[in-house]
């Protein structure tokens, strides 16, 4: 006797980032979180990409990071407002709308909160609990990048005070690192150092989280190199045109020089005609001038 299967009892397929929500109705908090964000990216770009020249990586800002299937969804989502991952691609069909653990696999390997508060919502380190009747309550957002994420690098700046945290997950648990001599957050994979830079970007005067390479030289931004460039261009232009106005007094000189030698040889002409016109006059005269006395 033939059976038809009508149904498989499988249960449905795990959501992937097309149909999971790519915002949560919040919007950012500040005026710095977005340019804060950019100068961080712009100024890394060339170190991925040496990384990474098969492009396999993706950058996110403010972009949720799903680590567990929820109702509704967004609870089970991070957004840290900056994070790397390696080894993934940029973009999944075109685009990402967001990060999904369950499908890559892959956890970010740095992570890094703009606190406008305390910090306080960024060090909560509440675990996932569950209630008798099945019910969970979220957990702290330090919690799910130490204990479920395992971000292996995770900073957190407080933008109104200027004041910044990075840990380092050692043995699956998060250990607060101590800045160099520099006053800089070594990473050493990336061979670049995290710390704060007082200066002027985006027409805002601040203190910027930004990246140094290992040797302490800060990363510029894609601005900042042509800027640099252009003052370049602009001293080599002034040096060229200083060795041109050189070389003209040298001219000058020779020329001053030339002449001098030139007046000098007319004297020296005008006297010996001089002599020669005596002398005929003294011979004229029945005077020998090269007789001796």
């Amino acid at each position: 006797m033939d059976e038809t299967i009508t149904a498989t009892g499988l249960p449905p397929a795990f959501p992937d980032h097309t149909q999971l929500p790519d915002e949560d109705g919040t919007f950012v908090k500040n005026f710095q979180e977005h340019p804060q964000s950019i100068i961080l990216t712009d100024s890394i770009g060339p170190v991925v990409e040496r990384l990474h020249p098969d492009g396999q990586y993706a950058i996110g800002q403010d972009c949720g990071i799903y680590w567990r299937e929820t109702d509704p969804p967004e609870r089970g989502a991070e957004a840290p407002d900056w994070f790397y991952i390696p080894n993934v691609p940029a973009t999944l069909d075109g685009f990402r709308r967001s990060y999904v653990l369950w499908p890559e696999h892959m956890a970010p390997f740095i992570a890094l909160e703009f606190a406008s508060g305390n910090g306080e919502e960024e060090r909560d380190g509440t675990p996932l609990s569950v209630a008798a009747d099945g019910t969970t309550t979220k957990p702290g957002k330090f919690w799910v990048y130490e204990r479920i994420i395992r971000i292996p690098y995770y900073g957190i700046y407080e933008m109104r005070t200027g004041n910044l945290e990075v840990y380092h997950l050692i043995d699956f648990v998060y250990r607060k690192m101590e800045p160099n001599e520099r006053g800089h957050y070594p990473i050493p994979v990336l061979d670049v150092e995290l710390g704060l830079w007082e200066g002027s970007y985006q027409n805002q005067e601040l203190l910027w989280l930004r990246w140094w390479d290992s040797q302490g030289n800060l990363l510029l931004t894609g601005s900042e190199q042509v800027e640099i460039e252009r003052a370049l261009v602009e001293q080599e232009r002034e040096r060229v045109a200083q060795e041109r106005e050189r070389a003209e007094q040298e001219r000058e000189r020779a020329e001053q020089e030339r002449e001098r030698a030139e007046q000098k040889r007319e004297r020296a002409e005008q006297a010996e005609r001089k002599v020669t016109q005596l002398a005929e006059r003294l011979r004229a005269m029945g005077i020998d001038p090269d007789a001796e006395d």
